[in-house]
């Protein structure tokens, strides 16, 4: 696990490139405490981070082939390097290391560019070929490692992070304004997009092949998840054997492995295949809040612990030190992300720190995989009753249903609102009745995206360039309505579960120098549940229904019988001591000096709550951009001085 960089240019590698390079290890050596490493050529230059996981005395980057003219700078763990190297070394290969990444390299010299399918885990990597006069940039299937990109011409800077090329000087903080529309409306900022002008994500499943001589350049994907085969077979039994042939991979390191712990399945599911292959080297870590909070978790997580026997750290945040680090918490996640509980995720990897555990499990991807949230299933039957509609099957009386209230007393107040579900159905209807063809519903349905579409003309000084990059884009299409449900879910998986879920862990874990590792995003067990899928509809089924299935003899009954209650904070407390913090920083700050933000917004945006005391999105959407936004400037006003990124390449 490391931060990795580079700087790939037709027209060659300079001074000034050389102590750029130097200057994005120092902006990344929270990603690496443990040591660096860099290769140079004529016209590549790459270099990275480490923080040791895999072969602590020996695995040290960049690695190389045999007869040196192959180098390679790699993040993240191939979970199956064991026997892949068996094979490759049956093949003739001979290893220097017992990196677990010294593989790709050994792959590459077989399959070429094709050696990205014979890797499970999570990876972003650069390989340069210098005989070939080739590199090879590419990402993990799902994304679970990031790798940005920023290019000027046929020159191309890349960093693991934003802040990465943000503090090194490498790229101008500018923000973005189509990127700032994404985030007004999804409260995250999709891939491939970013909230700073010229910088991109290589999306997740994507590859890059640069030919250095004569320079040519090639992006494509090199897996999706849609393209899984069906598989008619038990679904729990398919499951179950994915998921136990998955568990010895992802626990394999030479330090100690905990698991962040709540009380729900996913994390206890995690926890029991851990438990399984390690005993007693497993070590939980659970987050509770002060003042008796109904969202602390910690007891229920107990309670689990104490059944599995295993060894549990409990911290309770205060919530006037969450106040405190939110402007901080912002900056680190690296892409302006508006959830609170990313302070959760923060503070329970300081503890895994704090108590020596540098990697650590989470259970990220149950949820979205398997119908755990009710949204999405929402989302996947509405999809089916516009479909029926378009085809004259169904009309307005297949929307009009009435629905059970929550328990909640807000919940219950919104629910009379909308009529018991009548009313929200009615404007279903209109919506479907009017929307693209070939747009499917998904994240319409959200509150934030109606306040979105009416704010941003009153609020943004940046509109009119804004509104030239639709948020609805990434949903509409006729590849999406195959199988809708099955859209859904790679929807969900490449946006919510991205970048709300596995992007927001990976930089919050990497800013406490941990490594975070996510058993349920497995491409294996994903391809099963798609394939099993397309043989058999399970979203009308209860959540989770064929993981609960797969599953019921590993996690106790007492776990499936909890109430959901998702990864959720005091959020109104919080809420409350962060406004009275910070949002002040609104009426001048860096969105309104850099003109995104008209001078009047804050007028608009400083009502903090509706009249059932909810706070409305639209206020800490912003505050959470201003406060990503001031991390970013003060990284940029603090890169080293002298010759920037774009200097460089025009002296060359």
């Amino acid at each position: 696990m490391c931060g990795i960089f580079g700087i790939i240019s037709a027209s060659g590698i300079a001074d000034a490139d050389r102590r750029m390079l130097r200057n994005l290890a120092a902006a990344l050596v929270h990603r690496g405490p443990d040591g660096e490493g860099f290769a140079e050529s004529d016209h590549v230059a790459i270099g990275m981070r480490r923080l040791a996981i895999i072969d602590l005395t020996g695995g040290w980057q960049p690695l190389w082939n045999e007869d040196n003219s192959i180098a390679l700078v790699a993040n993240g763990e191939i979970y199956n390097f064991v026997e892949l190297r068996r094979e490759l070394e049956l093949r003739g290969h001979h290893f220097r290391t017992g990196s677990d990444c010294e593989t790709i390299i050994h792959l590459y010299e077989e399959y070429g560019a094709d050696c990205v399918h014979h890797l499970r885990g999570m990876f972003a990597f650069a390989l340069h070929d210098r005989r070939n006069k080739k590199v090879l940039i590419a990402r993990d299937r799902i994304g679970e490692k990031p790798l940005y990109l920023a290019w000027s011409g046929n020159r191309l800077v890349f960093a693991s992070e934003m802040r990465g090329l943000i503090g090194s000087g490498a790229v101008p903080f500018v923000m973005d304004p189509g990127g700032i529309n994404q985030y007004l409306h999804y409260g995250f900022i999709p891939e491939p997009f970013t909230a700073v002008r010229g910088v991109r994500k290589l999306f997740g499943g994507h590859l890059l092949e640069i030919n250095l001589d004569p320079w040519t350049v090639n992006e494509r994907c090199w897996w999706r998840m849609e393209d899984a085969p069906p598989i008619d077979a038990d679904p729990a039994t398919t499951i179950r054997n994915v998921l136990e042939g998955m568990s010895s991979l992802v626990v394999r390191s030479d330090v100690p492995v905990g698991i962040a712990l709540s009380g729900g399945v996913d994390s206890s599911l995690v926890a029991m295949m851990a438990k399984g292959q390690l005993h007693d080297r497993i070590t939980a870590f659970s987050i509770g809040y002060d003042g008796g909070a109904w969202q602390d978790e910690t007891n229920l997580a107990k309670e689990f612990a104490d059944h599995a026997g295993i060894e549990m750290h409990v911290r309770h945040m205060k919530t006037e030190e969450v106040a405190e680090g939110f402007a901080d918490i912002c900056f680190r996640r690296d892409d302006p992300t508006a959830d609170l509980s990313g302070s959760s995720y923060f503070a329970v990897m300081q503890m895994a720190r704090e108590h020596g555990v540098p990697v650590m499990l989470m259970g990220h991807g149950g949820d979205e995989l398997f119908w755990g949230y009710k949204w999405m299933q929402d989302a996947a039957s509405r999809a089916e009753k516009r479909e029926k509609m378009l085809r004259g099957e169904a009309g307005i009386w297949n929307y009009l249903k009435l629905t059970k209230p929550p328990i909640s007393w807000t919940g219950a107040i919104t629910w009379l609102e909308k009529g018991g579900g009548i009313l929200s159905g009615w404007n279903d209807w209109k919506t479907d009745r009017t929307s693209h063809r070939h747009q499917l519903p998904y994240w319409d349905p959200h509150s934030t995206w109606h306040i979105a579409d009416a704010m941003g003309p009153v609020i943004l000084e940046c509109w009119e360039e804004a509104r030239m990059t639709d948020p609805t884009a990434i949903w509409r299409g006729e590849h999406l309505f195959p199988r809708t449900d099955i859209s859904i879910t790679k929807l969900v998986s490449e946006t919510y579960l991205a970048v709300n879920g596995i992007a927001q862990g990976d930089r919050l874990s990497m800013a406490t120098s941990v490594e975070s590792r996510l058993p349920l995003v497995d491409y294996k067990l994903i391809e099963t549940v798609i394939g099993l899928r397309k043989a058999r509809s399970d979203h009308h089924l209860p959540a989770k229904k064929w993981l609960r299935d797969a599953t019921q003899d590993i996690v106790p009954k007492f776990v499936f019988e909890r109430k959901k209650r998702g990864f959720t904070p005091p959020w109104r407390r919080w809420y409350e001591a962060i406004f009275n913090r910070h949002i002040e920083d609104l009426r001048n700050g860096i969105l309104v000096q850099s003109g995104i933000l008209k001078r009047g917004a804050y007028d608009e945006i400083r009502r903090t709550t509706d009249r059932l005391g909810r706070p409305y999105p639209l206020l800490i959407h912003m505050l959470v951009l201003e406060c990503w936004a001031q991390g970013m400037s003060r990284a940029a006003s603090n890169a080293p001085r002298g010759h920037s990124s774009t200097e460089a390449h025009r002296k060359v």
